[in-house]
């Protein structure tokens, strides 16, 4: 029934999302990975799963106990999930007709209950967005889902719709800044996916009382809480004095708290947690500190992974093309402000694609991991260098060193010049640069850029391996630089 030759808007929407996302067929991710653990777990299903729908298929991003790697949409629950706004529940699949007759349900492993939400992605065709999948959980036992479940269920399709986001960021250069920021607060709301630990404070004496949940956080064993004082000695300085000073705040002006630290358990595991806290009052009067305690580790590791892939050119480890363009703009309105030099060097790697013809791409990737320790180190101080794609870098020069080119163009030639060694030999090499320095008459970054290529394309018709300046080429001068 799925099969229909016949598209219709709805299925076209979601096969132009899913293309822009390039996520079918796509090797294991941790991250899509670990929202499938959570979506079994949490809902206390052996099956786990992220699913995509495809025109005529179902295929599954991440799962846990799942069956099969994709299967055809007539035998998929979810593809029903995407038709709808919210939750779909199942309790018992025999007894629900669009699912019945599905060979999930008819044969191994015999599926009887579900629980799925929609995921959305953008549809670039339109700009608005549409169902392309679900998570979701089965189990094999006929059962309901009970409505914190079904809330967790919603956190979840939140992170998988911040990750689809992310996804985007690496794909959308030139929108990585708003999404990223959406991807943030979109991080920072899953922690409310679960309660990790409750805890009390007397104000008369100070006395603390935990759940059990926050004695697994602090890896102690259920019993009495300790006091106030050895409890705080479970965070490092820094995050004891923000703990301290929050409960401090509260306790001056009524208003809760709520703060996110570094903290090391009782067996020196290092965690992320985050702490909240209100007044409790009794006949109007403040008479206790309560809250909750979150062990937020995988999410935070997780943040800071999609911000350090967002803004680093994952071959090289230097700076991505949208880390550049966002940081020229912030070093060029400083050094406008304040009026301090700064230089652009565009620098091409020469005969890249005959490298990787001759040699491999292999080959060809540690040449470029090469140019870009390279040109990095060439300006410790006051550089900022980055890869804009392919064999294309940048290098932003602010400060003292920007005024002192003449003397840094010889020494990076000279380096970029050196062999590559490489598990195929040594590799020649060399680069071509364009200079362009800021002035009264250039102050933003597309004019800066368009005169350090317009200097590279000059020095590449001296010939590779060369530089050339923008206001010297203009004037006659258009010495080559080999030393």
């Amino acid at each position: 029934m799925f099969a229909s030759a016949q598209t219709t808007d709805r299925d076209a929407a979601r096969l132009r999302a899913l293309a822009a996302l390039q996520l079918l067929d796509t090797p294991p991710e941790a991250e899509f990975d670990a929202l499938a653990a959570l979506a079994a777990e949490m809902l206390s299903c052996p099956v786990g799963a992220i699913t995509l729908i495809d025109l005529e298929r179902q295929w599954i991003k991440a799962g846990v106990g799942t069956p099969a790697r994709e299967l055809p949409r007539s035998a998929s629950f979810c593809t029903h999930t995407i038709e709808s706004t919210g939750p779909l529940l199942i309790r018992d699949a025999r007894r629900d007709d669009r699912v019945a007759n599905s060979f999930l349900v008819t044969e191994a492993p015999h599926f009887r209950a579900y629980a799925g939400m929609p995921i959305h992605a953008t549809d670039p065709g339109t700009g608005t967005t549409v169902p392309i999948g679900a998570v979701c959980a089965l189990d094999t036992e006929t059962r309901t889902f009970s409505p914190e479940q079904q809330a967790r269920l919603r956190h979840l399709q939140t992170l998988a719709e911040a990750l689809l986001r992310s996804r985007a960021l690496r794909l959308q250069a030139e929108q990585q800044s708003a999404e990223l920021r959406r991807a943030d607060q979109t991080f920072r709301q899953a922690e409310r996916m679960a309660q990790i630990g409750s805890w009390r404070m007397t104000l008369a004496d100070e006395r603390l009382s935990w759940s059990e949940g926050t004695f697994r956080v602090h890896e102690l064993p259920i019993g009495a809480p300790p006091p106030l004082t050895s409890a705080l000695d479970y965070y490092p300085p820094q995050a004891r004095a923000a703990i301290s000073a929050a409960i401090a705040a509260t306790l001056e002006t009524g208003a809760p708290f709520d703060v996110e630290v570094d903290f090391c358990t009782a067996r020196g595991n290092l965690r992320r947690v985050r702490a909240a806290g209100e007044l409790e009052r009794e006949n109007g009067e403040p008479h206790a500190l309560i809250g909750v305690f979150r062990d937020v580790t995988d999410r935070y590791a997780l943040e800071q992974s999609l911000r350090r892939t967002a803004s680093i050119d994952a071959l090289t480890g230097i700076a991505n093309r949208a880390s550049f363009a966002e940081t020229l703009d912030r070093e060029l309105a400083a050094a406008s402000d304040e009026g301090t030099p700064l230089a652009l060097l565009m620098i091409d790697l020469d005969y890249f694609k005959q490298i990787n013809d001759t040699h491999g791409h292999l080959t060809g990737d540690d040449v470029l991991r090469a140019f870009a320790r390279r040109i990095r180190r060439v300006a410790p101080d006051g550089g900022f260098a980055a890869r804009l794609g392919g064999d294309e870098f940048a290098l932003v020069l602010t400060g003292p060193v920007a005024t002192d080119v003449d003397a840094l163009l010889p020494r990076l030639l000279d380096d970029l010049r050196k062999p590559v060694r490489t598990s195929a030999g040594p590799i020649a090499a060399s680069g071509t640069i364009g200079v362009a320095a800021m002035t009264a008459e250039v102050q933003d970054a597309r004019a800066l850029i368009h005169r350090s290529d317009s200097a590279l394309y000059q020095a590449k018709r001296n010939g590779r391996g060369t530089s050339a300046t923008w206001g010297r080429m203009r004037s006659g001068d258009r010495e080559q630089r080999r030393s």
